[in-house]
Formats: C-alpha cells, structure tokens, sequence
C-alpha cells in the first residue's frame, strides 16, 4: 500500500520529510524541503497578506494607486562560467523574471556583489559586462548595488544578489492562486536546458555535450502574451525544482487538479539522453528561460500564436489543462496510455545550478 496520504483539502500528500537540525544542500534545491524550510522559519517571522501568496514577486501598492511587482534572489551558481551563461546574466535574467511573472513590466535592479579574495580582475568584468548586455536586452537599469569582499575559500568566487521592481499591467492579475477549470498549461519551449547546461560545465555528465542554457530575460516575451489576452491566470518560470514542481506550487496555490500530456512535453534529445543515463526526470531540472501559462481555453490559441512570434517563445507548446477533478495535485498521461502521480521535487536533486 502507497504511503501517500489525502489532506483535508483533497490533496495527495508525500510522506513526511526527515527532521534536520541543521541547513542541508536539499533546503536550496527548490522543492519540497524548501518548501517547509520556508513555511515553518522565514513565513512565521515575516507572515503578511503580501508575502502568503507564494508566488515569485510579492505585489503591492504605490501611493500613486500603481501596482508594483518586487522580488529578490540570491545567485550562488558553480561555475561561473556555462554554456550558454554566466552568473551575471543569471543574475539579471532571473529577476527580471521573477518580476514580470505578476504581469508587471521590470524597470529597475539592485545589485550586490560578494567578491572572495584572489578573484580575478578580469573574471569580474566579464561578469560585469554580461550584466550590462542582459539588462539592456531586458531593458532595464541598475540602479544601486553593494561590494563585499571575503577570505579566500569563502565564496566561490563570486556569489550575486539582484532585487528588481516593475509596474503591473492595468487591468492584468495574474497569480499562482488563479488557476481554474478549463485553463489550457502553455509551455514557452524545451525543459531541462539549464540544470544539464551547468552539470556538463563541472564535467560531471561523463560526455561532451553540445547543451546549452536557456537563461533569458522573458519580460517582453509576457509583453506579447499580455497584447494577445489580458486574461492570462497564471505566468511561472519553472526554475529550481523543474517543471514539475512549479506545477504542484500552482496546484497548491489554486486548488485545482492539473492534468499534463507526457508526448506534448518537448526535451532536447541531448537533455533526455543526459538525463537517461545519470537517472534524471527533466520534469525535475532547472529552466532559466523557460515559462509555463495557464490561460483561459479560449484565448489560448491566441496567446500561442503570440509566443510563436517572438525569440524566446518560438517553441511553445500546449501541454495539457486544469481538470474538473477534485484533488489538488498534477496528474501525467504517459505515452503508453497510464496515469502516473506527479510530485514536487523531495529534496537535492543538482545543487548550486542557480
């Protein structure tokens, strides 16, 4: 008999995690130890209508009646260095993200910067450099920073934070909690890109592989889905935890039953050979230039055509909906006709990836 247990709400829970006591490499990995990491320190210490939405900006209200997406993130990628990437273009690319997701236009960045002692000088200005071209791209500016230095051995080399901030669009509301019957999950292209990109940058895939990162600024790819539908629910990029994950967090946050064609999924063949051998699901591995949409059935081939058109959405597919089902999980039909449960990552699956 399974160990999985149904909670009040209808929703297939795994089995408990272990205890820690201490910080282990799960609790960065996006997924479930995340997760409860966030929900039983940061969330009792800080809880606030803004913050309990759980999604990836938390929006607010200026005193001029705008409303304003913000959000954070820390960049602790190894190595700096990776097809395709690089920690500075991380940086940016990834709040930039974050803060378009609510719909929102992204204007401004902060950057902060923990140098290890014996860095490179020249290390540090093509990550500079890299920055620069990412944020012109997104367009946006960054407007303030900050510079640390550490001991040697105490960084990485480097380790960057970004903040950013942008004004939403008037009359779009788009949150992880809007999910609903009848929505159409639109992916914007191949997942996996970025995970397999870094773990065959520390020479850990055991061949020479061509992969590339996906990492890109999506802000004005969201711009093109807005003009088409203003009525787009749900906009995520599936970053740490994969696919997979950003769909059981969506699931959560709607209450809803999300309902995915395994066929329809697109993977770069070297991403699924790669996965094959190490024992991988790219369900499970990290994008950092991809996005998932759930939208209304009838606008969603509009918003389709729309993503078809612009650079980063060239390869977008729909794979699957949001069932009438009454269970709150995301549910797979495989290509031989099954129906396998879909959970949120448990715990480390590649560390230091962003």
């Amino acid at each position: 008999m399974s160990e999985e247990t149904v909670n009040m709400e209808g929703a297939v829970c795994a089995p408990p995690l272990p205890h820690h006591e201490q910080i282990v490499m799960g609790h960065g990995a996006g997924g479930r130890m995340s997760h409860q990491l966030i929900r039983k320190t940061f969330l009792p210490a800080f809880q606030n209508p803004v913050l309990q939405t759980g999604d990836d900006a938390g929006l607010v209200e200026s005193a001029l009646r705008q409303k304003l997406s913000i959000s954070t993130d820390a960049h602790v990628v190894s190595p700096l260095f990776f097809p395709g990437g690089d920690i500075g273009k991380l940086a940016v690319c990834g709040t930039v993200n974050d803060v378009s997701m609510l719909g929102a236009k992204p204007l401004y960045l902060t950057a902060g910067f923990i140098l290890e002692e014996g860095l490179q000088m020249d290390v540090l200005q093509r990550v500079i450099d890299s920055m620069k071209q990412a944020a012109q791209e997104a367009g946006v500016q960054i407007v303030a920073g900050d510079t640390k230095v550490v001991q040697r051995g105490k960084a990485d080399g480097m380790y960057i934070t970004t903040a950013g901030v942008g004004i939403v669009r008037e009359g779009v509301n788009v949150s992880g909690a809007n999910a609903r019957p009848g929505d159409v999950v639109i992916l914007s292209g191949t997942i996996g890109d970025h995970g397999i990109a870094v773990l065959g940058a520390r020479g850990e895939l055991g061949f020479q592989s061509n992969i590339q990162s996906d990492v890109a600024p999506l802000n004005h790819l969201i711009e093109a889905m807005l003009d088409a539908s203003p009525n787009i629910h749900v906009l995520r990029d599936p970053t740490r935890g994969g696919l997979a994950t950003t769909l059981n967090e969506i699931s959560s946050q709607s209450g809803v039953e999300i309902v995915l064609n395994e066929e329809a999924i697109p993977v770069n063949p070297e991403v699924s050979a790669a996965c094959e051998m190490l024992g991988f699901d790219p369900l499970y591995i990290a994008n950092e230039g991809k996005l998932v949409c759930l939208v209304p059935g009838e606008d969603a081939e509009k918003v389709l055509s729309a993503m078809k058109k612009t650079r980063y959405g060239e390869g977008a597919v729909m794979i699957g909906e949001v069932s009438t089902g009454t269970k709150v999980r995301v549910l797979l039909r495989t290509a031989i006709g099954s129906t396998r449960l879909v959970d949120m990552l448990a715990g480390e699956m590649l560390p230091r990836i962003c």
